[in-house]
């Protein structure tokens, strides 16, 4: 098949990928009145590989709107939350070409309820489909390949003929789809980062209580992944999750649940305890310094909100910075990837140092903060981290240290529900 896709997400990029991989000719698209598309996602260093190897091998092509092929056979949608006029009016020009109808109209953004439907409204003699975005930064081709059965929401038997021959090659057994209405679809999609997240903020919530018990929350974590009901996945207590999508999701959900005419207190609850959580760290460190943290220095390991890539979107650490930042405190800050995100969003001042170097980030800090679970910081040098901090206190944001042996090695350590 013939393949344009439209849009600078990563599952777009992810998309153009594999489709080519499987030997269809994709086309992907620069934007109306934009420049044209780079080679992007580099925080995914996978994605890029197997996308310049399929540009090199002319599977996969970047091109100019104007020079889209008549007949392509479908046409994928991938934009975030606030690109939606961008999609109208690719929409709008498409349907002043001479394009033989109907094509395959893959609408794969993440807009929350109707966005399909809206779009099918300017293309109406088109096969609409509603793929959700299911990438996970960090682990973006494997979260797709290795996904048991892909929801799909579609309006027609045709419809669905066309998306399991373009999907064939990654996607080959008819089990392998979950067709619903695409209304349906769009809802299952929230849900899904719903019940996501609400597994997240439970065992945040259960971290306080197990702490205050003096109880370690790492031993519940791990008998209630052992139970073949619970599982593990979305069962790690910390700082609170991020990333533009998810939160988006748990927003989008919350807010259409309200506009039925009832108040969810679960969907409330579950993103306060989440806000909340972006400050752990802080309020064990201003404990800790009963108030004083005036002149301090703090270095924080990590800005990104996982591992793996560059995002900072409601990433914890800018609930941390402006809470150090209130108080008087300079941060060091170390991200193998994300400095660069953190200085468009905060640019250059005195109380913030951009450290290429993680050690370099606790020269003579008062506290060293985890907030991303890179797997460079978890085997730290601990004999040179006594020798440059000032003052050899770890706040372990995500639970990646084994508490016992970092106290025998000189360190004043705090967990989240250790």
């Amino acid at each position: 098949m013939k393949v344009a896709i439209f849009g600078k997400t990563l599952y777009s990029g992810v998309m153009a990928a594999l489709l080519a991989e499987c030997g269809h000719q994709v086309f992907w698209c620069e934007l109306l009145k934009k420049p044209m598309l780079e080679q992007a996602y580099i925080q995914d260093e996978a994605v890029k590989q197997l996308i310049d190897k399929q540009q090199n091998n002319s599977f996969l092509k970047y091109c100019k709107f104007k020079d889209v092929d008549l007949d392509i056979d479908a046409y994928f949608f991938s934009f975030n939350p606030t690109e939606e006029n961008q999609v109208i009016e690719i929409l709008k020009e498409l349907k002043q070409r001479p394009i033989l109808h109907p094509k395959l109209m893959i609408n794969a953004s993440t807009l929350g309820l109707h966005g399909t439907k809206k779009f099918e409204k300017i293309l109406p003699e088109d096969d609409w489909i509603y793929l959700p975005d299911i990438i996970q930064e960090g682990n973006a081709l494997q979260s797709l390949t290795q996904t048991k059965q892909l929801v799909v929401g579609c309006a027609s038997h045709s419809s669905q003929i066309k998306i399991r021959e373009l999907l064939r090659p990654l996607f080959p057994r008819e089990q392998q789809y979950l067709f619903m209405p695409i209304l349906d679809a769009e809802f299952t999609k929230l849900s899904i980062s719903g019940m996501l997240a609400t597994r997240i903020s439970y065992i945040n919530d259960l971290a306080l209580v197990a702490e205050k018990l003096g109880i370690d929350i790492e031993h519940v974590r791990q008998g209630m992944a052992a139970d073949s009901r619970i599982g593990s996945s979305y069962l790690s207590p910390g700082a609170g999750f991020g990333g533009e999508n998810f939160s988006h999701d748990i927003l989008t959900l919350s807010s259409t649940v309200s506009d039925t005419g009832t108040k969810s207190q679960l969907l409330s609850q579950v993103w306060n305890i989440n806000e909340q959580q972006k400050e752990i760290l802080f309020r064990k460190l201003w404990n800790y310094y009963h108030g004083d943290l005036k002149d301090k220095t703090v270095a924080i390991w990590g800005a990104s909100f996982k591992e793996n890539t560059a995002s900072i979107q409601q990433s914890p650490i800018h609930a941390m910075l402006e809470a150090l930042w209130a108080q008087g405190v300079k941060v060091q800050l170390h991200d193998p990837q994300a400095l660069s995100e953190i200085e468009k969003v905060y640019g250059r001042r005195s109380d913030l140092i951009y450290c290429t170097d993680q050690y370099e980030a606790t020269q003579d800090a008062d506290a060293l903060c985890l907030l991303t679970a890179w797997k460079q910081y978890w085997s730290p040098n601990y004999s040179d981290l006594l020798k440059i901090m000032k003052y050899p206190l770890i706040l372990d944001g995500r639970n990646i240290y084994d508490p016992e042996y970092i106290k025998n090695q000189g360190f004043s350590y705090m967990g989240v529900g250790r």
